[in-house]
């Protein structure tokens, strides 16, 4: 009897225990549940917060890029942006675009910190679009770190920093998607016709007048891209051009050592055939069945050209085995080449077609 009572009291007892420990921890879980959800709801938005921000890689970026002031006869010309990317001794290189420091006999540089310093123009190039200033000033400590865009993949996110409209919005940040890579873009130097192709990395990241000439940069803050061109056009949007980092770099070098960019001279003046208007005032017809090609306005005296006999009104359809179908892209090609280098030129006279040699020159 006394057993049983014991065995009554030890299960009397666990299930009192079992109560209270449950009505506690019970106690204990809801009391915290708002403190335990605010930590995970926290450490969530933290995680989310840092995978799509670009705050540390700006931070790296920002005391590289500058703005460029261009002046002549000591007034404003023009505004770009420029960047650091590389130091030699006390010496900082800049790069930008040729087109923001052209003509230019002065140029002033604007930091991060609202300082101005002096910059000297080392030298540009007008197809590449590309141009190199130094300065000495003990103020440009950071030098950006150049990436490599063809490791870059359509799809990636990538951000400018810059002076859209001018000093007052200096360090502007754009975040975008690298949109397309090799896009082959017609650039116009004399504001009318296409003149050249450029070969250039797209983007939706916001770019305006005073972008040109920065940096367009990966999510880890290197530069893969030197923002050059914007298609304006009132129906388009979202859609940036940048020169390719190593094609800039390569630019670059031949600058820096004092040298111009040399491209190959074939001695004619050209038109598109579609230009129907002075081909007409140039006394030049082109036949009806041909539809794409440059026609020739002149051949210059002593050149490549008239070497091998290329005349005006000859109608050029081919370098080599690429078909020509505007003055563009006969550059594009041509550029492709250097001085010496011997090239096919298939043209259409009299309404058929001759193939001849051209052994290219420098200009």
């Amino acid at each position: 009897m006394k057993e049983n009572k014991s065995n009554i009291i030890i299960i009397v007892v666990a299930v009192l225990l079992s109560f209270v420990s449950g009505t506690v921890g019970s106690y204990l879980v809801i009391t915290n549940v708002p403190s335990i959800t605010k930590k995970v709801v926290e450490n969530v938005s933290k995680s989310e917060y840092t995978e799509n921000s670009i705050a540390d890689s700006v931070d790296k970026v920002k005391n590289a890029v500058v703005v460029v002031m261009s002046y002549k006869n000591n007034m404003q010309i023009s505004t770009g942006t420029g960047f650091v990317y590389k130091k030699d001794g006390d010496t900082s290189y800049i790069m930008t675009n040729n087109h923001v420091i052209e003509s230019a006999d002065k140029v002033q540089l604007i930091l991060e910190d609202g300082s101005t310093i002096e910059a000297s123009i080392v030298g540009g190039e007008t197809y590449s679009d590309i141009a190199v200033l130094t300065s000495k000033s003990e103020k440009l400590n950071t030098v950006i770190e150049i990436g490599d865009s063809s490791q870059s993949r359509v799809g990636d996110t990538v951000f400018t920093v810059g002076s859209p409209m001018g000093e007052e919005y200096r360090g502007t940040v754009t975040k975008g998607t690298l949109s397309g890579k090799d896009r082959l873009v017609a650039v116009s130097f004399s504001g009318t016709t296409s003149d050249y192709y450029m070969k250039v990395l797209q983007t939706d990241a916001a770019i305006n007048p005073g972008n040109s000439g920065g940096p367009l940069l990966n999510i880890n803050g290197e530069v893969i891209g030197v923002n050059s061109l914007k298609l304006v056009k009132d129906e388009i949007e979202g859609m940036g051009f940048a020169i390719p980092i190593e094609d800039a770099l390569n630019y670059a070098e031949t600058l820096e050592n004092g040298d111009t960019v040399e491209r190959p001279y074939i001695g004619i003046g050209m038109l598109d055939i579609t230009d129907q208007y002075y081909l007409w005032q140039n006394g030049i017809t082109v036949p009806n069945n041909i539809t794409q090609g440059v026609a020739i306005l002149s051949v210059e005296l002593g050149s490549p050209a008239q070497s091998a006999n290329i005349q005006k009104g000859d109608i050029i359809i081919k370098i080599n085995d690429t078909d020509i179908s505007s003055v563009a892209e006969f550059r594009y090609e041509l550029y492709k080449y250097n001085a010496k280098d011997t090239i096919n030129i298939t043209y259409i006279r009299d309404g058929k077609e001759h193939t001849t040699k051209v052994t290219l020159a420098s200009q």
